[in-house]
């Protein structure tokens, strides 16, 4: 956790974004079929990927919920045209209207709505609600985190043959032929593999190249302010609200863990034919 006070200002506006994430998963849970085919609407972006009509839904509504709270922040959507506008803005709000879009149309609870807001291009507040798994995930930069209220704090391991890790399967696969750990099921979301770290359910993950800031932000102050760490491969820092919002390989992991996985992942790249 840090060491600074989290911000009247942030502090102030949890109570509202707490209520909107809750209001907007539900408007995704309407068209939600547990261990079923979604209700809603469904069509291919440009590039492919999915996107159903619960997805504009939310993202319409929080549009419009959030910047009523804060008409002067920038916006960042994974469904909304850039504005790069952003750039120029102190506050940016982040927002994936469900991340894990493709479990939410196969029916998997592993979906989750993101909201983080951004000072500077830090995040200082984040939600990741979780509605079909009954988690909420909530932090203030320097005010600690919870899920559903209570304070979460990533696990203690500190042996990586020991940790459960989540991530691709490629990555998982050309991991373990060099470094022992155990391997937990998928996790769709991203947002939601970075909060099960906070909450000691998992102690590590990896995270392939190409995601977005909208995947990462929110969780990964959940994550930093229960006590773990999401880095680049070479242990620096990740980078928000940039011209272009999208990120190399990633890890994630408890305190203890994060230069065992480092060192790893470092090891692994050097070796011929890994990349």
């Amino acid at each position: 956790m840090t060491a600074a006070s989290p911000s009247p200002a942030a502090r102030a506006l949890m109570p509202a974004i707490r209520a909107a994430c809750l209001e907007a998963g539900q408007l995704a849970l309407d068209l939600f079929r547990p261990g079923a085919q979604t209700a809603a609407r469904t069509w291919s972006k440009a590039g492919g990927s999915p996107v159903t009509e619960a997805d504009i839904g939310v993202d319409t509504f929080l549009h419009v919920r959030l910047a009523a709270l804060l008409p002067e922040a920038g916006w960042l959507s994974e469904e909304t045209a850039d504005d790069r506008l952003r750039l120029s803005r102190r506050l940016v709000w982040v927002v994936d209207p469900i991340d894990g879009t493709r479990a939410y149309m196969a029916g998997s609870p592993d979906w989750a709505v993101c909201v983080a807001l951004l000072d500077e291009g830090k995040p200082v507040l984040g939600v990741v609600h979780s509605p079909a798994c009954d988690a909420s995930y909530e932090a203030l930069a320097g005010g600690g985190a919870t899920r559903n209220g209570t304070a979460i704090r990533a696990s203690a391991i500190s042996d990586l043959a020991r940790a459960r890790l989540a991530g691709p399967k490629p990555m998982l696969d050309a991991l373990a032929r060099q470094q022992p750990f155990v391997a937990v099921d998928k996790i769709p979301s991203l947002a939601l593999r970075l909060t099960r770290i906070a909450d000691a359910s998992i102690d590590a993950g990896l995270v392939s190249p190409d995601s977005r800031d909208w995947d990462l932000a929110a969780a990964d102050l959940v994550l930093s302010e229960a006590g773990g760490r999401l880095s680049t491969a070479d242990g620096g820092a990740v980078q928000y609200n940039r011209p272009t919002p999208v990120h190399g390989t990633l890890l994630a992991a408890a305190p203890g863990l994060v230069s065992p996985l480092q060192e790893a992942v470092q090891a692994l790249r050097g070796t011929p034919g890994t990349g």
